[in-house]
């Protein structure tokens, strides 16, 4: 399993109800990810943020630039992606 990147996409506007407007993540969320050390975890708290995306909508964008994001960076897609 490669590094999973953040799901973070430099957008950072908490407008939605606390949540970022580029990634659907609060700012609680985003430190427990940084605070992440295993891949597994990572690749899970990736996943888990995705079906939050389906359920709160508008975050069609997200997958293309995260998709984008881990191809620069090398790193495979999270499994169910």
């Amino acid at each position: 399993m490669s590094k999973t990147p953040s799901p973070c996409i430099d957008v950072c506007k908490y407008k939605r109800e606390g949540h970022c407007i580029g990634c659907a993540m609060t700012k609680a969320q985003k430190s427990l990810y940084k605070s992440l050390k295993k891949p597994a975890h990572k690749a899970a708290f990736v996943n888990m943020l995705m079906a939050q995306q389906a359920q709160l909508g508008k975050y069609k964008h997200w997958r293309k630039a995260y998709a984008k994001k881990c191809a620069k960076k090398g790193a495979d897609l999270p499994v169910g992606f």
